[in-house]
């Protein structure tokens, strides 16, 4: 790559609206790769804007960090993703929402049964206690939904 090519840590925090000690961090995380230059600075390839918005739009999305991690290994690492990367990824994410989807759909009906109070040893309880099978392990929560 020329050297104009390659990125500051603050020109690429100022492309995806990232601190530079997030940069840092998902750098860390090996999220991104930055190279060094003679004069020991941190650059990066433009397609890291690409990997880091990624980042932020998955993060939006509910993903874990773990996951996004797990993504992100499936993409190349010093080009920028072709649509078939992108589209092979997109597929594995929609899985994750369309379950989280179906998660919150059984809570929201279910939630007229829930009393707020959390206490998972009420009898009353259809969100976290149904039947109140968690009332013979004693008083108080015992579990919360992921």
């Amino acid at each position: 790559m020329k050297p104009n090519e390659a990125l500051t840590i603050g020109d690429l925090a100022q492309r995806t609206g990232l601190s530079v000690s997030a940069i840092r961090f998902y750098e860390d995380k090996g999220l991104v790769e930055p190279f060094r230059t003679a004069g020991n600075q941190r650059r990066y390839l433009r397609s890291d804007i690409r990997r880091l918005s990624f980042v932020l739009i998955a993060q939006r999305l509910g993903l874990a960090l773990g996951e996004i991690e797990a993504e992100l290994k499936k993409l190349p690492m010093g080009r920028n993703p072709t649509a078939r990367d992108w589209r092979r990824i997109s597929l594995s994410i929609r899985k994750t929402i369309d379950t989280r989807i179906d998660e919150l759909q059984r809570t929201r009906d279910n939630l007229d049964g829930c009393i707020g109070c959390g206490c998972l040893s009420l009898r009353k309880c259809t969100l976290y206690n149904p039947g109140d099978a968690k009332g013979a392990e004693g008083p108080g929560p015992r579990n919360v939904l992921a």
